[in-house]
């Protein structure tokens, strides 16, 4: 199977599978899971096409050009730690999908869980077989963003909502620091490209950057893997469905920051820098997580605090720079993501059974759950590192780091041992506790449901998991060695070390402490039994470090106190003020990136000045003018004054032979003008505050007046030191020379704007869909003032009636404009017209129909859908250049052929002509989607309707 279909489906299907989750109907459960646990599946069986070649010694590799000058192809890459970390999340995925299928209930909106889910899932994918730093930082964030709405998929329970905030904010402002990290480490190594990046480790670990590029990075991987001090989110995101939990904290979400550290670890690690920063945090969370895990009355808490100190326990392996450590974290995270995800499962059924999680009120939960209380057993077993599990292998091979790296002569290095030993004894004591509290006892009287086993079904992922702890720690050579040898060497690769999986090693000092740590951890929690069955809340010692507190007074201090101190530092009430501090700070900022260059004219000199442009520019000018003058007596004049000078502006490109520009700014000028009429009538009247400003007004105007020249003047003087210098090699000549052969069109500008400057444009009308939908969410709940209603100027007069036009020559103006839209649009490439401005056109259509029949006649008749066409606009430009990507060409490549059409003769065709289309969709809903917003004002109003805009069944919105 080819590199490309493989490693494509195995990110394409979750998303895929996410899409075709949310469209389907609420009540289909059973197709829901099906869905997904076949899309799970066959991830799985993409993965394990991919591992076969890596296994053999390849590294599949797919590559598409996107940007290549700036270094941002799309790249997907398996080698032997991504295939690893993406059977985990495919997996676990799977079996967690199996289990959702029975714990969530039948009123729980499950098309948008498993969407959810299955988003998540395509993004971790994307994360571990990206081949290109910025790319894997892209997926990086969008689990943080799914994440966030798994986390807060309880919508109705604050404690969701909190949890999923708080992880959101933490995870994603790390992910910003990652980003940053990731393009010095990109600028340090040449390339963003994996492989060229994991070439360069001398270079990167001797630049002046290394530094803060390691602290950025590793800034990213700390608070994704809850890190001390970063640590406090994942108990708060337990707050989530079960399943969600033991998804994303058991094998995925929080084995990000595992991930990037054990990818990026041949070429950030071995430094002092690197060990002390991941060394004094792994050993913290590895301590405190333990500890606070053992007071913890929540079976999910307590299982959150120990997935902390088991992150703590990798991170701390990682830090060590040593091959072996090495080996024993990726052993480790893989018998962490088998041991809690089942227990997270446990826990669950615990949860759905009982109708609890609460220690306190659990007990002798073996009598009625025999089955489910063996698994748990089993897997809590190998949480503490019990013999002949999984858990107690890589266990052991941790004490022998410890006491390997405890021959250094550093203070780290020395206590070590001693912190290990430690922390082993808290495990055995929390995994005590799991069991004897819950299962153990006497059996609990007045639970919320009475306990009995669940289906087989439900408890089968359970099964499946706990079976894989067993064999693992039996038989670790024969079952999991192959796997791990792989994962090991595609990381360090000849300089993987000799390491063995034997269960007995025969007695020796990592025996001996595996066995303090179990004998230690049954004292201690014999020791603890008064303390935790009087049920006292809170730990001992660490009252007072709730990191809760700590995150909500930071976040109080800068949403609130140093937001509001901005505000009144920096704020202002009108946007006069707001547009006059944002020109002057472009204005300085222009000055200063110039003051290094001498802004001299060039060579070429001017000409007379001709007549008739100096009058137009006198219009042009007068009309400015006398629109800024009349802005405060009469806005209508002002608006009126505006559109000559937009006018003017047009008439401008006429005549500089710039047709394209001229149309457009014709076309814009039509429709804003109209958009601000009709909003005019709710601007509020202009009131001069007693006090505001100790600077007279007619100061301040010559100070704003001031302001406006030497902006206008600074402009100039760059515009025409820019304009008389003419390059042999300039960019005109660049795209004149190749619009038509490597675009296909005459009409230079439109190639630029759909082909060679495409991505641009797709980012543009990104912008303009945006702008849109802001502009709709802000009106839709504006209620305009009774006393303005029907006064277009609030200081000259009561309103005036609208102008009469015949509403029968308007209606017919429709498919008149609607065909000469359609001529634009056709016509683009060759000639001017194109997208925007047919869908500019478009709109006229519609605003004419609004003023000649109202909005109800509009949305009765024509039936305009504007998220519609916003929607299948953007799609159908993005799909333009996927297509591209999908016939090996960057992203946004066109295409262009001539048809034959026999006596017809032959017509050109152009893919660019899809990417107009699309920017024809968006350009016409987000206009029309304006105009209902701003339109519907006055119907609310009349009505004096408190109701928000009708819905899509009527026409106004989706």
């Amino acid at each position: 199977m080819p590199d490309a279909l493989y490693l494509s489906a195995a990110i394409g299907l979750p998303y895929l599978g996410a899409l075709v989750a949310a469209l389907l109907p609420a009540n289909a459960r059973n197709l829901e899971a099906w869905l997904a646990g076949g899309v799970a599946l066959l991830s799985l069986v993409m993965v394990w096409v991919g591992y076969a070649e890596v296994a053999a010694g390849g590294v599949p590799r797919f590559e598409v050009p996107w940007a290549p000058e700036l270094g941002l192809n799309l790249v997907l890459r398996m080698d032997g730690l991504a295939s690893v970390f993406a059977a985990m999340v495919t997996g676990i995925g799977f079996l967690v999908v199996l289990y959702a299928r029975y714990y969530m209930s039948p009123e729980d909106p499950i098309p948008r869980f498993f969407a959810f889910l299955l988003a998540f899932m395509g993004s971790m994918m994307g994360l571990v077989l990206s081949g290109n730093l910025i790319q894997m930082v892209f997926f990086w964030e969008l689990t943080s963003l799914f994440s966030f709405l798994l986390i807060g998929y309880w919508q109705h329970s604050s404690a969701a909502r909190d949890g999923a905030r708080m992880a959101l904010t933490v995870t994603a402002s790390g992910g910003l620091a990652l980003f940053a990290g990731v393009l010095l480490l990109g600028h340090i190594a040449g390339s963003y490209d994996l492989d060229q990046v994991l070439a360069a480790g001398d270079i990167i670990r001797d630049h002046p950057l290394y530094l803060p590029t390691l602290i950025l990075i590793l800034l990213g991987a700390l608070t994704k893997s809850a890190q001390f001090p970063f640590h406090f989110w994942l108990p708060h995101a337990m707050a989530a469905p079960t399943p969600v939990s033991a998804y994303l904290h058991s094998a995925t979400l929080v084995k990000a920051g595992i991930f990037l550290m054990a990818r990026l670890w041949p070429v950030m690690a071995g430094t002092d820098a690197w060990f002390w920063i991941l060394a004094t945090s792994g050993m913290i969370t590895l301590l405190v997580g333990a500890y606070v895990a053992i007071f913890q009355h929540d079976l999910k808490g307590l299982l959150a605090y120990s997935t902390i100190s088991h992150l703590g326990l990798i991170t701390l392996l990682l830090s060590l720079n040593s091959p072996l450590a090495m080996v024993a974290a990726i052993f480790h995270t893989m018998n962490h993501a088998t041991f809690k995800a089942s227990l997270f499962m446990a826990t669950g059924i615990i949860d759905h059974e009982t109708g609890t999680r609460d220690i306190r009120r659990l007990s002798g939960l073996n009598t009625s759950m025999p089955f489910t209380a063996r698994l748990a057993m089993v897997a809590a077993a190998a949480m503490a590192g019990v013999p002949l599990l999984n858990g107690f292998i890589s266990k052991e091979m941790f004490f022998t780091e410890a006491l390997t790296a405890s021959t250094s002569p550093t203070l780290m290095h020395s206590l070590l041992p001693l912190g290990a030993t430690i922390a082993g004894v808290f495990a055995v004591t929390y995994s005590l506790r799991f069991i004897h509290g819950a299962f153990f006892g006497p059996e609990a009287r007045d639970l919320p449901r009475t306990p009995h086993e669940p289906p087989q079904w439900m408890r089968l992922p359970v099964e499946v998991l706990v079976f894989g702890c067993m064999i693992v720690g039996v038989l670790p050579a024969a079952t999991i060695g192959p796997f791990l040898d792989v994962a090991v060497r595609s990381v360090l690769g000849d300089a993987t070390p000799e390491y063995s999986l034997a269960v007995w090693h025969g007695v020796n000092l990592p025996l001996v402490m595996s066995l303090i740590a179990l004998a230690g951890g049954v004292v201690l929690y014999l020791l603890l039994q008064r303390h935790l069955t009087a049920g006292v809340d809170g730990t001992p010692l660490l009252r007072g470090l709730d990191g809760r507190r700590i995150f909500d007074r930071v976040m109080v201090f800068l949403s609130w106190r140093l937001a509001r101190t901005l505000e009144r530092l920096l704020g202002t009430s009108g946007l006069q003020m707001q547009l006059r501090l944002m020109v002057c700070v472009a204005f300085a900022a222009a000055i200063l990136a110039l003051l290094p260059y001498e802004l001299e004219p060039g060579s070429v000199t001017m000409t007379g000045v001709d007549p008739v442009v100096a009058v137009m520019w006198l219009v042009g000018s007068a009309c400015a003018i006398g629109a800024a003058y009349q802005a405060k007596y009469h806005r209508l004049a002002a608006l009126i004054l505006l559109g000559g000078a937009g006018l003017i502006t047009c008439m401008t490109f006429i005549w500089f032979s710039a047709p394209d520009l001229a149309l457009t700014q014709l076309l814009v000028e039509v429709v804003t003008t109209v958009l601000l009429l009709l909003g005019l009538r709710w601007l509020p009247k202009r009131i001069e505050q007693a006090g505001a400003s100790t600077i007279p007004a007619r100061l301040r105007r010559y100070r704003d007046l001031a302001i406006a020249i030497l902006a206008g003047a600074g402009l100039t003087a760059l515009s025409y030191a820019t304009m008389t210098r003419v390059s042999p090699e300039g960019i005109a000549r660049h795209f004149l020379e190749r619009a038509y052969t490597e675009g296909g069109g005459t009409n230079v500008v439109n190639v630029i704007l759909v082909d060679f400057r495409g991505f641009d444009t797709l980012g543009e009308i990104v912008v303009v869909g945006i702008v849109a939908l802001t502009v709709f969410a802000l009106l839709r709940r504006f209620r305009p003032a009774p006393e303005s209603i029907g006064v277009p100027d609030q200081q000259h007069g009561k309103g005036q009636d609208w102008l009469q036009i015949p509403a029968v020559i308007m209606r017919l103006m429709f498919p008149v404009i609607g065909v000469v839209a359609l001529y634009l649009l056709l016509r683009g490439h060759d000639l001017p017209g194109g997208g925007f401005a047919a869908g500019l056109m478009a709109s006229i259509a519609i605003l004419l129909q609004y003023m000649a029949g109202g909005t109800r006649w509009v949305e009765d008749h024509l039936r305009v859908h504007p998220l519609r066409w916003m929607g299948t606009g953007l799609l159908l430009a993005a799909g333009t250049g996927v297509g591209a990507i999908v016939v090996g060409k960057p992203f946004l490549t066109s295409y262009f052929a001539y048809a034959d059409l026999g006596w017809l003769g032959k017509l050109p065709v152009a893919s660019a002509l899809l990417f107009d289309l699309g920017v024809f969709g968006l350009v016409f809903g987000a206009t029309v989607l304006i105009l209902i917003a701003i339109a519907h004002q006055s119907v609310r109003s009349q009505r004096a309707a408190p109701t928000p805009p009708p819905s899509a069944a009527k026409g106004g919105y989706d």
